[in-house]
């Protein structure tokens, strides 16, 4: 059985994994039991809404994708097991490619997420996300 800390990185890269492959309603269900903090005082909480956030600001291609290839790294995971609290903080990049356009990073930026055990899983509770330059602290 995997220990709590990998069960963590496991959701964050599911995320990059989901939104790449174009399942905007299996990005939602990551947040279930959470909130994405799209940009200060941005909330966007629980699955039917972050579902429609998704669907409204990322341009899905004939192939059902947003051509894009999200690469998260650093990954730095905080657990209190006893509390069913953790917190992680990681870099991204995100390249694409279209039909006019070669592949190439398009943003890169930080996720400061929170996460919290419900009924015995781990689960996203908030997502920040910073694009590069933005401060985040």
């Amino acid at each position: 059985m995997p220990d709590s800390a990998r069960e963590i990185e496991n959701l964050v890269y599911t995320y990059a994994e989901r939104i790449d492959a174009g399942d905007l309603a299996g990005v939602a269900e990551l947040f279930r039991h959470g909130r994405i903090e799209a940009a200060p005082g941005v909330i966007v909480e629980g699955a039917e809404k972050v579902r429609r956030l998704y669907e409204g600001s990322t341009r899905l291609y004939e192939d059902g994708t947003p051509r894009s290839r999200h690469v998260t790294t650093n990954v730095i995971i905080e657990v209190d097991d006893a509390a069913g609290t953790a917190a992680a903080r990681a870099s991204y990049v995100v390249f694409q490619q279209t039909d006019e356009l070669p592949l190439q990073p398009i943003i890169a930026g930080r996720y400061r997420d929170t996460f919290h055990r419900v009924d015995g899983e781990w689960c996203f509770d908030t997502r920040q996300m910073f694009v590069a330059g933005q401060v985040d602290e």
